[in-house]
């Protein structure tokens, strides 16, 4: 008979909750039913769950149908000594914690059992309060063991995961340094999303805000569009053996539209930015990733249209951010394969999107550098080509006028010469005298045709017409101003979209247009200001409209400033709008000039379609 001896304090009430998980049981292995009953009974007592067996047949069936935590082993079993189940399951169960029950006392057993691989060793009669500060330092030595060992596996798949993000980083890397062209970034995140040796999901959608309208549209997207698809491009990759650097390689030659299903998905997208509680919004101003499972979010709202347009109910949402904007969002999923996306997926597309954030963010400033510079460049060629037009338009302009006043103030008293020299010669029967008043009227009449042929000249009566694109043109002479505009802090916009209408013009007549045009509201904004140069077309006619932030004109000097010679300037000649309005006729269109309803000036120059006889 087993003698069990109770503390004075008694038994503690319950083990540490951590101690065994739910499914998990302690095993008394005892061929005596009185020691497995209250050993049962004082295990039972502090909460542990206990399974029985009077030999070791029972105690192996056990093993392979319980989740057994812990086993106190008699040594002396009716059917095989308790050492030899001990080097047993030592080795095969290593998270099994094992105390060896006996009636002996001899240390070298103890320690026999120890080296086999027990992890305690009680003798009978048992001390309750021994047995069950036994128990449970076994069990929590097994935890912390456990504990340990699922922390190492932890850190070791930490590890692992965070070289091959690392790893795939590099490579990334690589891809966005060899090219600046947004197009190419676009398409090597979107390969490094999806690839075997990338991050492995299904498909990968971009969408990125238009700097214009500041709507989030749908830029790019990679990956089959059905499980068919899927086999056959996989396959492929596997067969060829193609690896992430293979793929970037690849597509810096060819475009990854061919992936025609999934981009005509994204180029449908489109979101208003005051749309705030829509999930690809919400998730670009909060700068923060969002799973959205079986179409939904915590915290916003995923749009019916948006779920039918994916195909698909659950995705992440990643935020592409720059320092201090929200460039767009990464949308990723498995339609195929229908894996579920983890934590761990989730934080390596974080840690992948910020790098790509700083290669589309790169990608723009580059853009912004190069439109920068090819703007110089055209200044720089304009100014070389174009220094003297100004010059040359208003001197022209200048002989004209000139010309003309002087036919109309010479030819007057010419007239009266040539008329009166040849009544004399009628009258006069004196030969001497009639010679010299016929030398006058010849000499008139020849200084009457060097003045018609003056003006002629001058006038430049004749336009040298070709049918070309407008808004070149346009573009062109505004270059020529860029560094002025700088200077004297005016911003400025082009409304033009492409090439514009092809008409009949005068290059050179139209350009010196809109060189006076863009001189005078340069001129009319000494303190900055804006201006805006903008066309609108109909059947028969394209109108332009060069509007300016300046001072205006004064209401009664309006009517006059086609005027030749009329200027409000203090300086110049006031023979620019002058001329603007004489190339507007002689295209068959018209010019006019007006007060802007917000201020400032709006030239208007009307242009025909056909060129009017």
């Amino acid at each position: 008979m087993v003698k069990v001896l109770l503390s004075q304090r008694g038994v503690p009430s319950s083990p540490s909750p951590q101690l065994l998980d739910p499914d998990e049981v302690v095993a008394v292995v005892d061929d005596s039913p009185e020691i497995v009953l209250l050993l049962s009974h004082y295990l039972g007592s502090i909460g542990l769950p206990v399974v029985r067996a009077a030999n070791s047949q029972e105690f192996y069936q056990l093993l392979g149908t319980r989740k057994i935590a812990l086993v106190l082993l008699d040594i002396e079993l009716p059917d095989r000594n308790g050492n030899e189940i001990l080097q047993d399951i030592a080795p095969r169960y290593p998270d099994l914690g094992i105390i060896m029950v006996t009636g002996t006392t001899d240390i070298q057993v103890a320690l026999n059992c120890l080296r086999l691989g027990a992890d305690d060793y009680l003798t009978k009669p048992v001390n309750i309060k021994q047995f069950i500060h036994t128990v449970q330092s076994t069990l929590e030595k097994r935890r912390l063991s456990i504990n340990s060992l699922i922390f190492q596996q932890e850190l070791e798949k930490t590890n692992t995961r965070m070289r091959f993000l690392h790893h795939l980083n590099l490579k990334m890397n690589t891809a966005y340094l060899n090219t600046v062209e947004l197009r190419g970034i676009l398409q090597a995140i979107l390969v490094g999303i999806t690839s075997e040796d990338g991050l492995r999901f299904n498909r990968a959608f971009l969408a990125l805000f238009n700097g214009k309208t500041g709507y989030l549209e749908g830029k790019l997207a990679i990956g089959p569009s059905s499980r068919e698809e899927a086999g056959r491009v996989w396959s492929s990759i596997k067969e060829k053996g193609l690896q992430l650097d293979d793929i970037l390689d690849d597509i810096k030659g060819k475009s990854i539209s061919e992936d025609v299903a999934v981009n005509q998905i994204i180029k449908t997208l489109r979101v208003a930015p005051d749309d705030h509680d829509h999930v690809l919004i919400h998730a670009s101003r909060s700068n923060e990733s969002i799973y959205v499972q079986n179409g939904r979010a915590d915290n916003c709202r995923v749009p019916e249209d948006l779920l039918r347009t994916l195909g698909e109910s659950s995705f992440v949402v990643v935020p592409l951010y720059a320092p201090g904007k929200a460039l767009g969002v990464m949308i990723v999923d498995n339609f195929i394969t229908g894996t579920p996306i983890t934590e761990e997926d989730i934080s390596g597309l974080k840690i992948f999107a910020s790098q790509a954030s700083l290669a589309i963010e790169h990608s723009h400033l580059y853009e912004t550098m190069a439109e920068k510079i090819e703007a110089l460049e055209t200044v720089t060629q304009e100014l070389e080509r174009s220094k003297d037009l100004l010059i040359e338009a208003e001197r022209t302009a200048a002989i004209g006028h000139m010309s003309a006043q002087l036919l109309h103030a010479i030819r007057n008293p010419l007239t009266s010469i040539g008329g009166t020299s040849r009544l004399l010669a009628k009258r006069v029967t004196d030969q001497y005298t009639t010679n010299f008043l016929n030398i006058i009227t010849q000499e008139t009449n020849k200084i009457e045709n060097i003045l018609e042929d003056l003006f002629s000249f001058v006038e430049e009566k004749d336009f040298s017409l070709e049918v070309q694109p407008l808004f070149p043109i346009i573009r062109k002479s505004m270059m020529i101003f860029y560094m002025a505009m700088q200077q004297n802090k005016i911003e400025y916009s082009l409304d033009l979209e492409g090439v514009g209408p092809s008409l009949a013009v005068d290059e050179n007549k139209i350009r010196q247009v809109f060189l006076h045009l863009i001189k005078n509201s340069i001129e009319a904004m000494p303190n900055g200001g804006t201006l805006r140069i903008s066309a609108e077309e109909d059947d028969a006619f394209v109108t332009i409209g060069v509007s300016d932030s300046g001072q205006g004109i004064p209401a009664e000097a309006l009517p006059h400033v086609k005027d030749p010679f009329f200027t409000t300037k203090t300086y110049g000649n006031g023979l620019g709008l002058a001329l603007v309005d004489q190339i507007a006729k002689g295209h068959g269109g018209r010019f006019t000039i007006q007060d802007g309803s917000g201020g400032g000036t709006v030239a208007t120059l009307t242009l025909p379609k056909i060129l009017l006889p």
